[in-house]
Order: structure tokens, then sequence, then C-alpha cells
């Protein structure tokens, strides 16, 4: 401590004396020369305290809240689940939200936030959701509603825009999305539109009834059903934008790229205007996340007229 005080009172003086070097006529060579005495190691050191100070001041612009309750409930399952982080901007005001859920087959998996997603002048929102078979398929996409909804209403506390909001998710995060993006009634339930969100990005999420919730009723992975917890069943031409991103068909799970792309085709076939397929070549169903981040990036900043 005593050796960074004073290699910082010598810096200090010495940029004194080469600041009023000009308004005193002192030769600014001079002052440079004296710029020049701090010896090799306060250099060094003088080097490594101003480059932490730039990376923690760059990290000072974002603030983090984890574990913030997004419904009232009395339900203890819920209660431990129903929590989100927010992570936003601190000088920033009126920026994109990104709503995320994770994946992990609608029966494990946890709220995190992938480095893509950080200092990228975003309001990000991660959340957790009760799982199968401890909670039914309708509480687990009323828990989406519900941390949509969370976001609608408090996104303005952490920078963000009501008029920004994007939801995006990797494979039950993506089924998730869509099923609460193009069947209205569960954001019904908040007092939202579910047509106020400004874009869905599903990261390879099923569009048929999701294959856990047809385990639970004795159907293989390869049986497809179509009923009320499928997202096809909701195509609509007047959704949010959609982005539908999925890995190499090669790769993906049980002919996901094909199910998507039918998903594609029938929104194209309904007339929805803005609806787009992308293919993330040579990734499978768990790498794909990481190039479809720049797909995502690039539409949040087409959708929101961003430079």
């Amino acid at each position: 401590m005593v050796c960074y005080l004073l290699l910082t009172l010598d810096f200090q003086l010495l940029t004194l004396d080469f600041s009023l070097s000009k308004f005193f006529g002192k030769p600014q060579a001079q002052a440079e020369r004296n710029l020049q005495k701090l010896n090799p190691i306060m250099r060094t050191l003088l080097f490594i305290m101003t480059f932490l100070a730039s990376v923690l001041a760059s990290y000072a612009q974002y603030n983090r809240i984890n574990d913030i309750p997004y419904t009232q409930t009395d339900n203890a399952y819920a209660k431990e689940r129903c929590k989100l982080d927010v992570y936003y901007p601190t000088d920033k005001k009126d920026v994109p939200v990104v709503v995320w859920f994770h994946g992990g087959g609608i029966e494990a998996g946890s709220k995190h936030i992938d480095p893509e997603l950080l200092d990228a002048g975003y309001c990000v929102i991660a959340a957790n959701y009760r799982l199968l078979p401890k909670a039914t398929i309708d509480e687990v996409l009323d828990d989406a509603a519900a941390a949509v909804a969370w976001a609608f209403k408090n996104a303005e506390k952490y920078n963000g825009s009501r008029q920004k909001i994007f939801v995006a998710g990797h494979s039950a995060g993506g089924y998730m999305l869509d099923m609460i993006g193009l069947d209205k009634h569960y954001l019904q339930k908040y007092d939202i539109d579910a047509d106020a969100i400004a874009g869905l990005f599903p990261f390879s999420g099923q569009v048929i009834t999701h294959y856990n919730i047809r385990k639970q009723q004795g159907i293989g992975p390869l049986q497809a059903t179509i009923d009320q917890y499928a997202p096809l069943t909701f195509i609509r031409k007047d959704a949010p934008p959609i982005i539908i991103i999925s890995g190499d068909r090669e790769l993906e799970l049980f002919g996901r790229y094909e199910e998507q792309a039918y998903f594609w085709r029938m929104l194209k076939l309904v007339g929805h205007p803005d609806v787009t397929l992308y293919e993330m070549q040579g990734f499978n169903h768990g790498d794909m996340p990481h190039p479809a981040y720049h797909v995502m990036k690039e539409h949040i900043k087409r959708l929101t007229n961003r430079e």
C-alpha cells in the first residue's frame, strides 16, 4: 500500500509538471524527461494499475442482481425456482431487454447468462422456472409467462425499454418462448399482449409437442404429436417477429432442423411478414447457441434500428 501511494504521488507530480509546462512556458521536452525518471519497475507497476483500472471501469458500467422473485406464491417449489437474475447497464437508458430461458428438456438446467450477452448493451434477464415432473407443463409455461410479464413491468427500473423486449432461449427454453409468444392466453393472464414482444429467438426449440411431455404420455421421442402443447398449433401471421435458429441438420436432436423448417414454412404460408430460419452448419444441438448469438444480435439491431 505504501509503495502504491508513493508511486501514485510520484506519477501525479510528474504529470502535473508535464501539464503545467505549457501554461508557464516550461520546455515540454524537460517535462517529458521528468516523466522518464520513473524507474522500470515503477513504470511497469503503473502500466499494470492503469490497465486494471480501465478494465474495472469497463465492468463498472454494468450491474447484476441475482435471485429476484418474479411471482408471489405460497408454493414452496415455486418459491425455490421462480427467480431471475438481471444484468443491466448503469450508464444507458432505454436499452433492449433480452429475457433468456435456459434449456434442459424442461426437466433440468438452471438460469445463466452466457458471455456472448455480457457487455452487449442489453438488459439481460435470465429466469429459472419449475421443472418436470415435479411441476406440470401448465405450471412451467405459466412460469415463463410470469417471467416475461415481470420484464414488461420492471424493465425501466433496470434501464431497459418496454418497447424493446425480446425473448430468447435454447432447446426447452426455445420451446417455451414459442408457446407463450404464439398462444396468447399465457401472457393475457398477466395483462400483457404477446404481440408487444419485440422479437422471439428460439434456439433449437421443439415446435411439435415437447418430447418430455410425450414421454409422460407414454409416447417415444420419434413419434410426433401436435396438440395444445405444440407451438405449431398456434401459428398465426400477426405474431411478433420470429428468428428461428437451428443446429446442423445432421447433428441436431430428433430431426430438429426439419421440424423448425416446417415451422418456418407454415409461418410463411399464413402470411407472417417477419420470420427467418437459420441453420448453424457444423454445430450440434449443444454448441449451436455460440454462433446463434451473433445472429440474434444482428436482428436486435435491425428490429430496434440501432447502428
